[in-house]
């Protein structure tokens, strides 16, 4: 008799789970039109729709910031899609990255809108 196991999608990676593919964390503010234009809303879906993990949130100054953690590759990604796309009707006018750094784990367990 042969069994078969579903198969399960997890959304959270270590590093030996990846294709030799180092986890990192990077934080990012974004400047411009940001604050009114769902910008949060898109920026938790196309973190999620990458495999993402972390958390976006307004600021008093008018900007957007949070931390992106996961594959080297889906956080490069996620930082051009912030620097050049963002929400359809923002204005992105400048993009911060910084504290770039490695992680055996991810610290999130998902992608989260901080109010």
């Amino acid at each position: 008799m042969h069994r078969t196991t579903p198969s399960l999608t997890y959304t959270s990676f270590s590093r030996s789970s990846m294709s030799n593919e180092d986890l990192i964390s990077v934080d990012y503010e974004i400047f411009g039109k940001v604050q009114g234009v769902f910008f949060r809303k898109y920026t938790q879906a196309q973190g999620k729709k990458l495999g993402l993990v972390g958390w976006v949130q307004n600021t008093g100054a008018g900007t957007v910031q949070g931390q992106l953690q996961g594959p080297s590759s889906k956080v490069k990604e996620m930082q051009e899609w912030l620097r050049s796309t963002g929400s359809p009707k923002s204005h992105i006018t400048k993009a911060e990255f910084k504290n770039e750094k490695g992680v055996e784990s991810l610290e999130h367990s998902s992608f989260n809108v901080v109010k």
